[in-house]
């Protein structure tokens, strides 16, 4: 028994709101994601950042950025020593790039942050529970002090480097200095 055309237009109707739907139900957190992402990309840099590794004060940062590293590299970033396990934390809001290994940096964390800026965390002992793509704020674990990668046989540390759209790596240890004590107010822009 065939359907009266009305009927038939009805349900082909009713499929395609069907389709329209679930295409939304899937898309709706991809737009969000974009839609963080693009907010990200057009705040201005922060000019202050959290120490990212818990109980560290800005007094125990020392600036080696730019040392030498063997006769054809220099240290992009800074070493933040800590014992071995000490959370390292989100020093800014973001978004979860990558997790992985790389040799170099061994176990890495990347997050990108306010104004495009990529913020890199290496030789962690282990990486924290985190999805890629998943929204980070500052204090949030990304994982713990180690010695992975070329840190083998150095004492536990986080190499944090900060690579700047458009013009690579810069020396994060002047945002670091210039933290506020209260690092709440980082995470709520003031």
């Amino acid at each position: 028994m065939a359907l009266p055309p009305s009927a038939a237009r009805v349900l082909r109707w009713i499929g395609v709101v069907g389709i329209v739907a679930a295409a939304l139900v899937f898309a709706a957190p991809l737009i969000d994601d974009a839609i963080h992402v693009a907010r990200l990309l057009r705040e201005p840099a922060p000019i202050a950042l959290a120490i990212p590794v818990e109980g560290v004060t800005a007094r125990a940062l020392r600036d080696t950025y730019g040392a030498p590293r063997g006769a054809d590299r220099r240290h992009e970033g800074i070493d933040i020593f800590a014992r071995r396990g000490t959370p390292v934390i989100a020093s800014t809001r973001g978004i979860v790039l990558h997790t992985g290994t790389n040799e170099l940096g061994g176990n890495v964390v990347w997050v990108l942050g306010p104004g495009g800026d990529r913020h890199y965390y290496a030789h962690l002992d282990r990486v924290a529970e985190l999805a890629r793509f998943q929204r980070v704020a500052p204090g949030t674990v990304l994982g713990y002090v180690g010695t992975t990668g070329n840190a083998a046989g150095t004492p536990p540390h986080l190499h944090y480097g900060i690579y700047r759209r458009g013009t690579g790596a810069i020396n994060p240890f002047p945002l670091l200095r210039a933290a506020p004590r209260d690092a709440g107010s980082l995470a709520l822009g003031r």
